[in-house]
């Protein structure tokens, strides 16, 4: 799939970028990734780490910058979009710089895949897009339909545009599990918990990763693809972390939800399950038609039912603190 291709992948230099590089060079033969970000200490980390010789390439660019981006993308057959600002309270806080990046930026990927003829794109989103109460989540959910409807902005280039969704990355920054661990290493007497009643769907990096590489063979353009993944309470995933610490409710922060969606209901019409995940279809028509009930690797999916809803309160599948633990340690 990836063997003599050339990827690029905004937000290259965070969590998912180092870990889809990661796999990537470990089991295929791409001829160049090419890294995309602002940041260049973490750029250069990351070159010590893999070389040109591994055909590695570093861009420093901001997705807000059209021009740098659309540069950057010249000869690229694959683009993963992993750059956002995603943090719900900062958003909150600082609306317009959160619209910048994650609405216009999105936009100039569009743009910049379009220009240079790109074959496939994958927009990383999250389940906050879905029924979002908080900026960050209406952020997200724009710019998944800025690229669910890109598909119809394709002309005569053979491109498809496609978004992946899913719920926490255990162990990545910004998660709760770096947030708790952080706190017990230091000491601390009781974990600050929001709310007791509070669930949240969660992923390991690598689970992530595996999604999104499938997901370039199963895409046909315009689907949001949501796992099927666990939910834990998060008095119960402090509970894992430290057994005997204490728990202080200290209320739900700016823009929090109790429980997360990935399919809300109000989309059960377009949703479509398969063994191990959902696939949400867009709510307009392209010019050509598609099958969403089939994908590319030939799996078959059927429609759910009327109302079905797919969030961290009614999964009917939930992590255990040994299941959790066993995670963190192989993080």
């Amino acid at each position: 799939m990836f063997n003599g291709k050339n990827i690029l992948i905004t937000g290259g230099t965070g969590s998912f970028g180092k870990k889809f590089t990661e796999i990537l060079l470990k089991n295929y033969k791409p001829n160049k990734i090419i890294i995309y970000s602002r940041d260049e200490l973490k750029q250069y980390e990351m070159s010590q780490e893999y070389s040109r010789e591994s055909g590695m390439r570093y861009f420093i660019g901001d997705v807000r910058d059209a021009s740098r981006l659309k540069k950057a993308m010249n000869g690229m057959d694959y683009v993963i979009h992993a750059a956002a600002l995603k943090h719900v309270p900062i958003a909150e806080y600082n609306p317009m710089e959160c619209i910048k990046t994650n609405i216009m930026g999105a936009q100039n990927v569009i743009d910049a895949a379009l220009e240079n003829h790109v074959e496939k794109v994958i927009a990383l989103s999250t389940d906050k897009a879905a029924n979002p109460v908080n900026l960050y989540g209406a952020t997200k959910l724009a710019s998944d339909k800025l690229f669910v409807a890109a598909n119809n902005l394709t002309g005569m280039n053979d491109i498809k545009f496609s978004v992946v969704r899913y719920g926490n990355v255990i162990g990545s920054r910004g998660s709760v599990v770096p947030f708790f661990k952080k706190l017990i290493d230091e000491g601390a007497s009781k974990l600050p918990i929001t709310d007791d009643k509070m669930t949240r769907f969660l992923i390991t990096l690598n689970q992530g990763v595996e999604f999104v590489i499938k997901n370039f063979e199963r895409m046909q353009g315009g689907e949001i693809f949501v796992p099927k993944i666990p939910s834990m309470k998060i008095t119960d995933l402090a509970k894992a972390l430290a057994p005997e610490l204490p728990h202080e409710i200290v209320g739900i922060r700016p823009g929090e939800k109790l429980h997360e969606i990935m399919c809300p209901a109000d989309d059960s019409h377009l949703t479509i399950e398969f063994d191990d995940h959902y696939v949400i279809t867009p709510t307009i028509t392209f010019t050509s038609k598609r099958n969403y009930a089939k994908n590319g690797l030939k799996e078959t999916g059927k429609p759910v039912k009327q109302g079905f809803e797919y969030n961290s309160g009614n999964n009917d599948w939930w992590m255990d603190a040994k299941t959790l633990n066993d995670f963190i340690k192989e993080i």
